[in-house]
């Protein structure tokens, strides 16, 4: 796939209906020759949509008119390439827990979270955010249908067909997480590279970023600088006796190269416990998928190697197989 193409597929797929600012900027990089010549000298991992446009947001740019955009681009490209090299995608939407709560609130409890590509570790918390699900942010249902769980904040919405919501929430006795860069929620600088990750017109979620930091950063959670093959099993060795070890992620294994990601799967599949899953389709393979909702990009959320369900990238939708 050339850059162009990855630009294209994310205004297409991810960002249209979502970001309307993300989705206009996307396709005027995809078809600018200069600026799409200038990221193709770099390594691909670093010429993805998401990496640009949240640096020239954390640099202080303009996101919300293309011209804008592509003139501070280029004019500031030495301090935007930098910074390219130098960071990386690691959204840590808390409202991812609402996909995953599902299959976590079924397993034996209580739960040791081990959570890979963890970022600030603010989907270690699952136990400790209240949800509300059903079927009205698709406007097919009745907001006063929807099923409410746990108090306090954040609250995360999630579209969830397919399955009954969960009764109870998880009980979480262990958490920790494994970064190749892990990010501190007490430090404002790293807070700040989460907010610039989350896209212009989201102020819910930036709220919702805000709320999961302070429960995060009551209760630190234990992330650890490693690689997800080389340091998991030591990690995993430091779940407490009597309690499920569960290995989870979501939206991080498209950033590994296959090799790596392969030696990661049988890894995972050696160790006590179970492995929660929440990629892109191709990613891990699944066969035999049933057809996606619509034309959005879906991950496929998976229990020890078996697709359960479609979700949403900021798990704001889940739809369950029949």
């Amino acid at each position: 796939m050339t850059t162009a193409d990855r630009y294209v597929e994310f205004a297409t797929r991810e960002a249209h209906g979502v970001s309307p600012a993300y989705e206009r900027l996307a396709q005027a990089i995809a078809h600018d020759h200069e600026l799409l010549a200038l990221l193709d000298t770099l390594p691909s991992a670093t010429r993805q949509p998401q990496l640009l446009l949240g640096v020239v947001r954390w640099l202080g740019g303009p996101v919300d008119d293309p011209a804008a955009f592509r003139a501070h681009t280029l004019a500031h490209w030495a301090t935007v390439r930098a910074a390219l090299l130098t960071r990386s995608v690691q959204t840590n939407e808390a409202g991812r827990c609402a996909a995953l709560l599902p299959v976590l609130a079924a397993l034996p409890q209580p739960l040791a979270l081990l959570e890979v590509g963890a970022s600030a570790g603010l989907c270690l918390y699952p136990d400790r955010y209240a949800y509300r699900y059903g079927d009205h942010l698709s406007g097919s249902g009745d907001p006063a249908l929807d099923h409410l769980l746990g108090p306090g904040e954040p609250i995360l919405d999630c579209t969830l067909t397919g399955t009954e919501p969960p009764a109870t929430r998880p009980e979480v006795v262990w958490r920790a997480g494994l970064d190749l860069n892990p990010l501190d929620v007490t430090d404002p600088a790293d807070v700040g590279w989460l907010d610039a990750l989350i896209w212009p017109e989201h102020t819910h979620r930036r709220a919702r970023l805000r709320a999961a930091a302070a429960v995060a950063a009551a209760d630190p959670p234990e992330l650890v600088r490693g690689d997800l093959v080389d340091d998991l099993p030591a990690l995993a060795a430091r779940a407490p006796a009597g309690a499920t070890l569960v290995v989870l992620h979501t939206s991080v294994l498209y950033q590994v190269p296959p090799p790596r990601r392969a030696a990661f799967v049988a890894l995972v599949r050696t160790l006590p416990g179970h492995w929660v899953a929440n990629e892109a389709a191709e990613v891990l393979g699944h066969p035999r998928l049933p057809a996606p909702p619509d034309g959005a990009l879906y991950n496929v959320l998976g229990l020890d190697g078996t697709a359960l369900a479609w979700t949403r990238s900021h798990g704001q939708e889940a739809h369950w197989f029949g």
